[in-house]
């Protein structure tokens, strides 16, 4: 046990190594990084809109030393952003976008996903921030009633008719479910590709200019069903029609009944004809505040006459019904092959004047990082939002930053369900231990 917590304390050690090596190398890499250590108040703005209601903490993650960005209030509108110093191009490169989520209450009905702002029209300010602020991509986790995925949704603009559209990704992952900290990645790559990683692990690919990967496709199809195209009067798409020669039956009786009475059953022995199936309850009496004239007349409850309980049934005893054999129904002519059947009519296809072809998808610049999220519970926390230019910097990232809290976490739920605390101290121990290192190297 020692000789594993030592090694594990080395792996935090190198680790923190690690990452102030690639802090040293790829300044350049690291576009934006918020760890929210110190409180947001004067780097993030709060939305100023009356809807957004919610509270937002600076708060720490349970169970760490580590802080982040907290939803505090259930059932509340939240909405905060924070401007970039200069707007971020998606064209050029590879660039990462990466941040950590916890859903410290569990995970019923909530979202966790930000929304990376293009350049915002003249005059807008961060006070301004709503659902209607435009943004260049949507990504994290979302999940109430019928939807559970990790959002990827590229807006791109048509260069032919001017329109943004919403493009989301085809096969998105589902969203964890537990209460550990969880760590979100999309790569872009300069190749079209996209990939989607959720704790460090691919969960999803696309490639942008694939008509399977996104929904709609980024490439709008060539040809579209002229909507000035009408179907002919005279156009019969009937495959089908009642045979006009068939004649009904001389034997056919559409009167007789779907059920009819069994005359052949029988009242079964000991029913108790002169018996009610409800009696008025004994116990029951009128209560003192009853008056005749404003209440009207007081009636004892019901209940059921404990008689019947023991007998096959009380009342007036009357035969069961059962299927008539001689029940057919309403008769219909049976159906025949169409003479004049055209087909199934379509409009005829057009050009698609908003069809375009590109090498590339033209991305919006990333101006504003915002959270905007209607979310039905609490406890959902933010940390560690990351923009890079650089895959292995964001990699540095996870494993120092979020796979030391995962590991508490996860050590923690078993070590509550073996009823073992020492062990989950002692690697707190070691975490801090570990924190201490960093800070000092």
């Amino acid at each position: 046990m020692i000789m594993g917590r030592f090694a594990l304390l080395l792996f935090l050690a190198f680790s923190s190594v690690q990452l102030l090596c690639f802090a040293a190398d790829g300044d350049d890499d690291v576009v934006f990084y918020d760890s929210f250590e110190e409180p947001f108040e004067g780097r993030w703005t709060l939305s100023s809109k009356d809807d957004y209601e919610g509270v937002w903490k600076h708060s720490k993650s349970e169970g760490h030393d580590d802080y982040g960005l907290l939803v505090s209030e259930k059932a509340r509108k939240y909405a905060i952003v924070k401007e970039l110093d200069e707007p971020v191009g998606l064209k050029d490169g590879t660039t990462v976008l990466q941040f950590e989520t916890r859903f410290q209450n569990g995970l019923e009905c909530g979202g966790a996903y930000l929304k990376y702002l293009r350049p915002q029209g003249s005059g807008w300010k961060p006070e301004d921030f709503d659902n209607e602020s435009p943004y260049a991509i949507m990504f994290g986790p979302d999940k109430c009633g019928l939807t559970n995925k990790v959002h990827f949704i590229l807006k791109h603009k048509n260069p032919k008719s001017g329109e943004y559209v919403e493009h989301h990704l085809g096969n998105p992952p589902v969203v964890p479910s537990d209460k550990f900290t969880h760590v979100y990645t999309a790569i872009l790559r300069p190749n079209n590709e996209v990939r989607v990683l959720v704790d460090g692990k691919e969960k999803a690919k696309a490639n942008f200019l694939s008509a399977e990967d996104f929904d709609p496709p980024l490439i709008p199809s060539k040809t579209i069903p002229d909507p000035d195209d009408k179907k002919p009067k005279d156009w019969d798409d009937d495959a089908k029609i009642p045979d006009p020669s068939a004649v009904k039956p001389d034997d056919w009786d559409e009167d007789a009944p779907m059920e009819i009475e069994d005359k052949g059953a029988v009242k079964p022995e000991g029913w108790l004809d002169n018996e009610p199936e409800e009696i008025d309850d004994p116990e029951a009496s009128k209560p003192d505040d009853w008056d005749d004239e404003e209440d009207g007349e007081w009636e004892a409850p019901k209940i059921d006459n404990p008689k019947c309980a023991a007998a096959p049934g009380c009342g007036e005893w009357k035969r069961p019904m059962k299927s008539n054999p001689d029940y057919k129904g309403r008769w219909n002519p049976p159906l025949i092959d169409n003479p004049n059947y055209n087909g199934i009519w379509k409009a005829r296809d057009i050009p698609n004047p908003k069809y375009f072809e590109v090498d590339k998808p033209d991305f919006e610049p990333i101006a504003a990082i915002g959270i905007e999220i209607w979310t039905m519970q609490d406890g959902i926390l933010f940390d560690n939002i990351l923009i890079a230019k650089n895959e292995k910097v964001a990699k540095s990232y996870r494993d120092t930053q979020w796979q030391l809290k995962f590991e508490i976490e996860r050590r923690k739920l078993k070590a509550e369900e073996a009823d073992g605390s020492d062990e989950l101290e002692g690697f707190q121990v070691m975490h801090l231990h570990a924190f201490f290192l960093f800070k000092i190297l």
